[in-house]
């Protein structure tokens, strides 16, 4: 199997393991093996090995091109969990009554805050939380009712768009549920957003009220106020300060609890039609202005109900722990899938998720350490981080400890591969490592960016549980494949979910074509009804977007994938990636940043080239402690940053670019000539990356242009 750790280990201690394992699962573990057997194969399932291997996905046409649909729903598409449960506040209500007393939303209270000295001299904040207080199903549904009735006394209309501005908390679903009750259609922006892109969705939308955070009141919103004319109302989540003041004439500043104290005769005919637009979601937008996709009650629910039929045994004994933007279509829907299901959701940020997270007081616990959550989603740039960081502390360790981790670690990956689980090694090797996410998770999805291959199999093998990756756009409401929990090879997104279907169209200018071989290749188009209704007042830009001759939407997604034989979809470019070199070859850029990142000397990298040029150059953020090490080895000295500005220290760094790059075997021509360090990482906040980490390429280029000039020997590059 592939991608195994490198073994030199001494042959004694290689046949004392396997003999100590052997026994161990001879005698604790084959009575119980052989009666799951007989239950499974009673039960008609099969086991792990024979469901991964079983077909998820066929044409229905027969044809190469599709369309595919999962083998649950090739007669007809499912486009809700229930009968009669058509919109998001049937969903809570339906959720309310069944699971009234239940945990649903979870905030740790804040014990202690004190701002610690570094060594660099600056003040970092850093906290103590306690436990996780809960309120019940039937308490977060009485708190949104009452909001959404406040909101309607403040002169929030049904229909008329309303803005939020917030951090991913337990405040932001109960306004959520509360305008989806009212019929408010609810524009969501990333909290991470500059001025300008904040204040075109708010005049684009036209909204006159808006919830936020204190904090994002106070550092974002406050210096743009006058730049929104129609905003009247600001509802702060947070409940002090009670009193606001220097705030422009003509707008009003309510706090939550106050506003769910207000009172108002219902309106008539309020309640929201499945066709009836929920939520104007702006994407991050990797390229230009963000856009505001318009999603419908029914997409959503068809879009939730592909995605849980996907994590087996979904129900109220799950705990999932939400830090992802809410205003990213993958945290939405996988709450609101959640809600649906009665889970508990526990609540976190990036800062506070670990033990060793940046905001958390040594010696206290992080979020997953305290709520120890089931199933988690991320995106594969936090997974990469957890990834290097282990690997690196297994560096690190003494000569006996890292063999064993090998050993475990090699011998679990050939027991995956064949569907047999290790609990001797679960318990022994790698339940530290699972303890970073508190040690209970059985689910881990991963989506907004592909996965390698490296960290999905070390997810599979020290977490002790599956990744479903999936796919999907937030013109898909999310939606699109989702891999088997059992199916355990890499680099695929699985099927299609029960609610969407795909085909493949030919590209002719990058060479790909739905009659290759040994698989049928071309741009993705997802239909179905979580297709969403097109962008907010951009014409224009909605011709992605088609209805075909059966009245079914669909939208043409930029991506170039593959469909494997058992109905896998597999993305292998896409698009705007694709750049022709001057000699006429074609590199696709994202295909040569995702074989490099798997490099531990590289935290990110954003590979570049233009039509006049021969070669391709690259951005790099270098790992500290990987540079740092370079740097010593090579006898360059300097601070970090004149590190980074160093020309010799640049040709270190190419050289083991260029070697991690051959060793993925890459072309000559798709291995980067050039780099500039970047000393800085690259965050959602500096606008370089989306929400999603996902690379901004025309911000990195505007960064970047005198670098670009210089790499390129000083010619004028393109806009």
């Amino acid at each position: 199997m592939e991608m195994k750790l490198k073994e030199d280990l001494n042959p004694v201690l290689l046949l004392l393991f396997q003999v100590t394992v052997w026994l161990y699962s001879v005698l604790a573990f084959l009575p119980s093996y052989l009666f799951s057997s007989v239950s499974e194969s009673d039960a008609g399932l099969g086991s792990e090995q024979e469901r991964a291997q079983r077909l998820k996905a066929r044409s229905v046409t027969g044809r190469p091109a599709g369309p595919y649909r999962a083998m649950g729903a090739t007669k007809r598409l499912v486009s809700s969990l229930h009968p009669g449960v058509d919109t998001l506040d049937k969903v809570f209500e339906d959720a309310s009554r069944r699971f009234p007393d239940r945990d649903c939303l979870g905030t740790r209270e804040v014990v202690m805050e004190e701002d610690e000295r570094q060594s660099n001299g600056k003040f970092f904040k850093k906290v103590i939380l306690g436990q996780y207080r809960w309120l019940s199903y039937a308490e977060t549904h009485r708190a949104a009712a009452c909001f959404g009735i406040g909101l309607a006394a403040l002169g929030q209309r049904a229909h008329n768009n309303i803005a939020i501005f917030c951090e991913t908390r337990a405040e932001w679903v109960i306004a959520a549920q509360a305008c989806f009750m009212q019929n408010f259609p609810l524009v969501t922006l990333y909290s991470t957003l500059g001025g300008p892109a904040i204040t075109h969705g708010l005049n684009e939308t036209e909204v006159s009220h808006i919830i936020t955070s204190r904090e994002l009141l106070e550092t974002r919103l406050k210096f743009i106020l006058l730049e929104v004319p129609r905003l009247q109302h600001i509802i702060v989540v947070d409940d002090t300060p009670t009193e606001w003041h220097g705030y422009p004439r003509g707008i009003s500043v309510h706090n939550m609890a106050t506003v769910q104290g207000l009172r108002t005769k219902p309106e008539n005919g309020k309640h929201p039609m499945p066709s009836d637009i929920a939520v104007i979601m702006y994407t991050s937008g990797s390229t230009g202005i963000p856009k505001g996709v318009m999603i419908s009650h029914s997409n959503i629910i068809a879009g939730i109900t592909g995605m849980a039929e996907r994590i087996p045994n979904l129900g109220e004994n799950d705990t999932y722990i939400g830090y992802l933007p809410l205003a990213h279509v993958l945290e939405l829907s996988a709450e609101l899938v959640c809600v649906a299901h009665g889970c508990r959701i526990g609540y976190s940020s990036p800062q506070t998720l670990a033990d060793q997270s940046t905001k958390i007081k040594k010696g206290s616990k992080g979020d997953t350490s305290v709520l120890q959550p089931t199933l988690m989603a991320a995106v594969p740039e936090i997974m990469d981080r957890i990834y290097k960081n282990v690997m690196t502390k297994v560096e690190e360790m003494s000569s006996a400890q890292r063999t064993l981790f090998t050993l475990a670690y090699n011998y679990k990956l050939e027991q995956l591969s064949q569907g047999r689980s290790t609990p001797l090694c679960d318990n022994l090797v790698f339940k530290k490592v699972r303890s970073l996410l508190g040690g209970k998770t059985r689910v881990l999805l991963s989506g907004g960016a592909p996965l390698s291959a490296a960290t999905q199999r070390f997810i599979n093998v020290c977490f002790c549980c599956p990744v479903g990756q999936g796919y999907g756009l937030t013109e898909t409401c999310g939606a699109g494949t989702i891999s088997e929990m059992w199916d355990y090879s890499t680099g695929r997104v699985g099927g299609p979910l029960i609610c969407s279907e795909i085909k493949l169209k030919d590209w002719v200018e990058g060479g790909y074509h739905i009659t290759d071989t040994p698989t049928p290749r071309g741009e993705i188009l997802i239909g179905g009804p979580n297709v969403t209704m097109g962008y907010y007042k951009n014409e224009a830009k909605n011709q992605d977007f088609f209805v075909d001759e059966n009245g079914q939407r669909w939208f043409c997604t930029g991506d170039i994938g593959e469909v494997h034989p058992d109905g896998c979809l597999k993305i292998i470019d896409r698009k705007k990636d694709l750049v022709k070199l001057q000699a006429g070859e074609y590199v696709s850029l994202g295909k040569v940043e995702a074989m490099l990142k798997n490099c531990p000397l590289i935290d990110n990298i954003c590979a570049y080239a233009n039509s006049d040029e021969m070669y391709v150059i690259g951005f790099v953020v270098p790992n500290q402690k990987h540079l740092l090490s370079l740097a010593e080895q090579y006898l360059i000295r300097g601070s970090w940053e004149e590190l980074c500005d160093n020309a010799a220290m640049e040709e270190v760094v190419l050289q083991v670019i260029t070697e991690a790059a051959l060793s993925a075997q890459l072309e000559r021509f798709e291995i980067p000539r050039k780099i500039r360090l970047s000393p800085d990482p690259w965050t959602p906040e500096t606008g370089l990356v989306t929400e999603a980490f996902k690379l901004k390429r025309q911000q990195l280029k505007s960064k970047y242009q005198d670098d670009i000039e210089r790499m390129y020997g000083g010619k004028n590059v393109k806009p």
